[in-house]
């Protein structure tokens, strides 16, 4: 009988994130030796959570590159989970693991929309150029990658029903941005996780996009609106608003409190999660490649919102 085929070293950053904490799990699970890249001032809680579940921790941190290169040196993979915010603070791990040679993939912090694919660059502050440009190093380096698109989070705007401002979704009158048939893809942190770590020893998505685009996911705000309405067994006033409208409003307000208005704008106004075919531009969709992962549906989610 053939030998099993030996599992990849990981190493994850960003592991005490939730979804780092996630791919944690789940690299453990799928019997990977599973890393962690720890600053000294990571709550001592969190440390025996993730050395308890199997994790080794190695001290260091993305502005270390002595700490980096040791941890880089004993892995075959690298996966970064670290906040949008801090993206190109990945720019020194990129240097450090093309001058190890011997990393087999990496997984930048992406984990949303395909950031070369967004038609939002005028108004993002730089949020998806960034991620392009990590993107751009990691190819001209020539390092082998898959890069994660997974549509929205279900925590960012489903809880409002897409109603910027709001914490829970309402029950009498709701704004539907556009003509409310514009498509967006909503994926639960947790089963990012899972499908993220099935890509790691699998040749069909090394140097591809991997997209999540989930049966069941992959919703209109008209969509959401029926959904909830069924829920609540009652029928909500609508309200549409433009494209010039919100835009108006995005402009009207400051950074950073327009975030979530802009991202309304690209998913629900230009499609920014549909409006491409997957296998033109040199994707691969997850679902299909992964049907054993099973993931919460935004019906289910929105269960949870009663």
């Amino acid at each position: 009988m053939e030998e099993e085929k030996k599992k990849s070293r990981v190493l994850i950053i960003g592991a005490t994130g939730r979804l780092g904490n996630y791919l944690t799990r789940f690299s453990i699970e799928s019997g990977h030796p599973t890393f962690a890249l720890i600053r000294n001032t990571t709550l001592s809680d969190k440390l025996k959570s993730l050395s308890d579940a199997g994790v080794t921790l190695l001290k260091g941190s993305l502005e270390d590159e002595g700490s980096l290169a040791e941890a880089v040196s004993k892995v075959d993979v690298v996966i970064s989970a670290i906040p949008s915010k801090h993206v190109l603070d990945q720019k020194l791990l990129v240097r450090v693991i093309k001058q190890a040679g011997s990393i087999k993939r990496f997984i930048p912090a992406e984990y949303g929309a395909n950031p070369d694919k967004t038609q939002v660059s005028d108004l993002d502050h730089g949020f998806y150029s960034k991620k392009s440009e990590i993107r751009h190093m990691i190819e001209s380096e020539g390092i082998p990658y898959t890069y994660i698109c997974c549509g929205l989070f279900m925590r960012v705007l489903l809880p409002s029903l897409v109603q910027p401002g709001l914490q829970s979704p309402p029950t009498d009158k709701v704004t539907v941005f556009g003509d409310g048939n514009v498509k967006a893809v909503f994926v639960n942190d947790v089963d990012v996780a899972a499908f993220t770590i099935k890509t790691i020893d699998d040749p069909r998505t090394l140097n591809k996009t991997l997209y999540l685009s989930p049966p069941g996911n992959i919703c209109s705000m008209n969509d959401l609106v029926e959904l909830w309405e069924g829920k609540i067994e009652k029928k909500l006033e609508k309200t549409f608003a433009t494209e010039n409208q919100l835009l108006k409003k995005i402009k009207e307000t400051p950074y950073p409190d327009n975030m979530e208005m802009v991202f309304i704008y690209s998913v629900f106004i230009k499609g920014d999660h549909t409006y491409f075919d997957i296998e033109s531009c040199g994707g691969v969709n997850g679902t299909e490649l992964y049907p054993d992962v099973k993931y919460m549906t935004v019906s289910e989610f929105l269960d949870t919102l009663l």
